[in-house]
């Protein structure tokens, strides 16, 4: 067991706070029951998990016991100080994992373009990303382009938000000029959302194949995103506010698209 929190260990799981050594060791850390039994259940690629002394004896863990010993992964004992070391959470429930990122390239993609796909430009807030993640997921989306310099889908708030979520979903960064390259040459059925359509969201049809583009919370989309897109469309404004979250606005399209392709 690990009972000092200046153990080299657990000093680099610490640096994994910071979205630039995540970028350069490709890891991530995730906390909590649930969202660790998903990255078990996903097959996700687990370094290793760490258990706190208060938690290991209690049922919940003797139940993770026998999915842990079948993935055969690497388990580290450690104090409850030393946990709360590493916790950003209130109350922390003693579990955690290091994992590996898993990112898709845009190259990586089947011809053709298979499923329901979001397109993310520049999102900044990490709770926002991880909560479309977590719609998409309950839509049966496939995957999730970000596009530009977006926030971190593995800061901790964002995972947090996605409650396991991506782990389910394909990620892929990316860029606009390949995104539009992408659409163009997998002719693409791609529909983007702007507060200056003449269309309403609920007035064309979607397709079970096909791509949302969704734009930052600040600025929206570049033309060259609605240029290349099939369709522009607008959610109804009737108040005094003159955007939606964007989490709440994805959403909202999302069950739209779902309404109409798996109507009932």
């Amino acid at each position: 067991m690990i009972t000092s929190t200046s153990n080299e260990t657990i000093k680099q799981i610490r640096k994994l706070r910071d979205r630039k050594y995540r970028d350069e060791t490709t890891l991530a850390y995730v906390e909590g029951i649930r969202i660790v039994i998903e990255a078990i259940e996903q097959r996700v690629e687990i370094e290793r998990i760490l258990i706190a002394d208060s938690f290991a004896s209690e049922p919940k863990h003797i139940d993770l016991t026998e999915l842990i010993q079948k993935r055969d992964i690497e388990t580290t004992h450690v104090s409850d100080e030393v946990f709360r070391s590493l916790s950003q959470k209130d109350g922390p429930q003693g579990i955690a994992a290091v994992v590996k990122q898993n990112w898709k390239t845009i190259g990586q993609f089947s011809q053709p373009m298979k499923g329901l796909w979001v397109c993310l430009w520049e999102v900044a807030d990490p709770g926002n990303l991880g909560t479309i993640l977590r719609t998409m997921d309950a839509v049966n989306a496939t995957g999730l382009i970000l596009a530009g310099n977006c926030t971190d889908p593995y800061d901790p708030a964002a995972m947090r938000a996605s409650m396991g979520a991506i782990f389910t979903k394909t990620l892929v960064k990316s860029n606009l000029s390949d995104v539009v390259e992408l659409v163009k040459h997998n002719n693409v059925f791609s529909v983007a959302t702007s507060d200056a359509a003449n269309v309403g969201y609920r007035a064309i049809r979607y397709s079970q194949d096909m791509l949302l583009v969704m734009g930052s919370e600040r600025q929206g989309l570049p033309q060259e995103f609605e240029a290349m897109c099939n369709q522009v469309v607008k959610i109804p404004m009737l108040g005094s506010c003159d955007s939606l979250n964007l989490a709440v606005a994805t959403a909202i399209v999302l069950y739209e698209i779902l309404n109409q392709v798996q109507p009932g």
